[in-house]
Formats: structure tokens, sequence, C-alpha cells
């Protein structure tokens, strides 16, 4: 008996209806929802990069927002009951230890096989490697840059187009600023036990001149050079002369961008202040040019964030999926739309065209900043109660320089020596 021609009509109808349903339900199952954390205050530029992703892929990021203080923890109490998140937007500094631990995916092939790898932000890929595997690579990059108020150097006569290009100068150029009177000061720095601030704003004084606080192996403290003393010694100078507010000897970093108070002449800044400035702050009229070292050659830090990926995720390829969105041109252009630098410096001059050109001394310092190694840089540096933080306070507002130093290097090396022998 066949099939009337009506039967057969909705026969087709039938199967062309399942097999959609079957290829919708088919799409959906292939699709993942990748779980990341941040950190508070990560700014626009990286969720930005996420909503657009989100709206031109099936697959979807669901960011979590950690705070700051926390993030750290956090993730390895998470990583110990078996809930880590699947990928982490994790301060550079953070990368080796938790690398050394075991906890990261190894990345190493695939990095490799980027065709952009060589022009990756170069400090980040470095604090992203463990062991020569690489399990970081750069997320957001930041640089610390000098800034100088224009309005400021006008009226203490100075060139407000002309940056300083030595320590010798900015000091002259402070004692003209403070000379206008009241409350307007030269300089501004956040000295309050803030290791965080100083590591990122005053160590390029002696990185620019060759010198460093730690062995290339983070196996030695090298605090006590003269390139540091000398460094010392200009700020040292600065405070004595009452071109520095008092309040920065307490300042643990709440008023780190103190020159938007059009108070101040001149401080190191990070180069996303530059955003902040302009969008923020559109009266402060001022100049950016590289952190000069001891010697006058420049130098900066490289901060900001790796992107790293927990170990045993079963969304490892949507993972580096994402990522590969992210350092597109049109994602680095979205970051850097919203104050963020490009991580890829073969497309850098194109994702900051159109841009304020005051950030390419950001992107310009990328090449020349540094960032310690080191899988105690909490302990060491970050901690208010840690040596660096103390050192800083006692050798720039203290009376005993030179115990601040013998202080300092006798406890760094102390607790690099303990994590050596756990």
């Amino acid at each position: 008996m066949g099939v009337a021609p009506w039967e057969e009509k909705m026969m087709k109808r039938f199967l062309a209806a399942t097999g959609l349903i079957s290829l919708m339900l088919a799409s959906g199952a292939s699709a993942e929802n990748i779980s990341m954390w941040v950190r508070s205050g990560i700014g626009d530029s990286f969720k930005k990069v996420v909503e657009a992703y989100n709206a031109g892929h099936d697959d979807k990021v669901t960011l979590t927002e950690v705070p700051f203080g926390e993030l750290v923890q956090k993730y390895a109490t998470a990583i110990a009951g078996g809930q880590a998140p699947d990928a982490l937007s994790m301060d550079l500094i953070y990368t080796p230890a938790f690398a050394a631990a075991g906890q990261l995916a190894d990345l190493t092939d695939w990095a490799k096989s980027l065709p952009y790898f060589n022009s990756l932000s170069p400090s980040h890929v470095k604090l992203g490697t463990y062991d020569s595997h690489i399990y970081g690579l750069p997320l957001s990059v930041e640089t610390s840059v000098f800034a100088w108020n224009k309005d400021l150097y006008k009226q203490a006569g100075l060139d407000p187009e002309k940056a300083p290009t030595t320590w010798e100068e900015i000091e002259q150029n402070a004692e003209k600023i403070r000379a206008i009177g009241g409350d307007t000061y030269g300089f501004y720095f956040s000295g309050g036990g803030c290791g965080g601030c100083m590591i990122f704003t005053f160590t390029p004084l002696v990185w620019g001149a060759g010198a460093d606080i730690l062995s290339a192996d983070g196996k030695t403290a090298t605090l006590d050079t003269p390139q540091m003393r000398k460094a010392v010694g200009f700020y040292r100078d600065m405070v004595k002369k009452d071109l520095v507010p008092a309040g920065a000897a307490s300042d643990t970093g709440a008023n780190f961008l103190s020159i938007s108070n059009g108070k101040i002449g001149q401080q190191s800044i990070g180069a996303f202040s530059i955003g902040t400035l302009i969008t923020q702050y559109p009266n402060i009229h001022f100049g950016v040019t590289l952190i000069p070292g001891v010697d006058g050659k420049p130098s900066s830090f490289a901060g900001g964030d790796n992107f790293v990926i927990s170990k045993g995720t079963k969304k490892l390829d949507a993972v580096k999926k994402f990522l590969e969105y992210t350092y597109s041109l049109e994602g680095q252009k979205i970051m850097a739309k919203y104050g963020s630098l490009p991580t890829r410096g073969d497309i850098a001059d194109q994702v900051l065209q159109g841009l304020d050109p005051r950030m390419q001394i950001g992107l310009k310092a990328i090449s020349i900043a540094k960032t310690p190694y080191t899988l105690q840089f909490n302990d060491l540096i970050n901690s208010a109660n840690g040596p660096w933080a103390g050192f800083t306070n006692a050798a720039i507002f203290g009376s005993d320089v030179d115990g601040a130093f013998s202080n300092a290097q006798s406890e760094m090396q102390s607790i690099i020596d303990n994590a050596q022998q756990q």
C-alpha cells in the first residue's frame, strides 16, 4: 500500500523539524560556560571584552569578582576543595608560586604555537614561566610612568612641555613648584608602608641604572647597592626640603593618585591612571614620560595580570579560544578603548590609533619594564609588615639609613632561605 502525497509531505515536515531540534540540541550541548574569577576593580576594559565575546559566540564567559586582598587565598582554597574556576585573572607576581605548586594548566606548546607569541609582553611571559614551562600569559599590562602637572610647571616658571629627564632636574623643578607656596608641593609618593606602591614607582630608579633588589634567580637579596643608596638619597632630600606633603609618610596607597588634586607638581603613576586623569579629572593638564633611573636611564615596573587556567579544567579548549579572541585586534582595541595597554607589541600601533597619544608612553615602557621574579613576592614586598615596605619607610623617613639597609637586607635573605629549606 503506497503513501498518500499528503502523508509524505507531513512526514518530510516532521523529519525536518526533528532534525532542526536535534541540531539545536547538539549546538547547545557543545557550547561551554567558562567560569572565570577576576579581582575587584579590574575595570571596564576586560569586562567589555567579555561582553563582546559573549555576544558573538556560543561559548559564554561568566565573571566573578573577588576582593583584591582575598583573591589569592580564595583561589588556593577553591583548588584544594576541587571548586576552582576554569580560568583566573591573577596578578602576574603570584603566577610562579601557583605554577610551582602544580595548580595551573601547562600552556607551553599552545602558547608557543601562537603566531604572535614573541610579541606578547615579555615580563608577563617571564613571570608566567616556571621550570621552562609556560603557565600564564598576559591579560592586562600595566607600567609605571612619570607625570607632571603642566599648569603648576607654568606657574613655577618652568616649561610645561619639557619632560624632566634626571632626578636632579625633578628635584629642582619640585623646589620651584613648592615656592608657589601654601599647600602646593613639588613631588608625591605613597610611602607609608605601601610596599606595592613603592615597588611600582620607586624601584625603576635603580633598575634603570642596572641594579636590582634581588638576584636574577630570586635566591639572593641585593638591596644594598650604590644605586639604591642614591635613590634613597633623592627621596630623602625632597622630604627634608619639604617638597613632599607630610601625609606621604602615612599613606598606605589610599592617596596614590594625589596629582589629581591639582596641588602636586610631579609623581610617578601607573599607565592606567592616564585614562583616569583624562576621563575623571579633565581640569588636570598633565604630561607623562618614562621614569628616569638614578643615572638618567629610564625603567618601569611591569605590572598587571596574567591569564591562567586551572589545572584539570574540562573546558581547556574553550578557554583558549576566548583568550585568542582577547588577543585579536578586535579584543585588543576594546581593551585599549577603556584604558588598558596592548599586550601584543606587533599590533600595538593599530590598537592605539586614534587614542590619547600619552598612552604611547605607557606602551613604550613595556620594553624596558621589569618585575621581580620570586615565589615569595608577598612576604618580601607586598606585605605591609614585610621587609621591603619597612625598608622604604625607614630609609626615606627615618633617621638611621644604614640600619634600614642592614635590617631589610637581612630579613629579606632570611625569608628567602627559609622558603628554600621547606
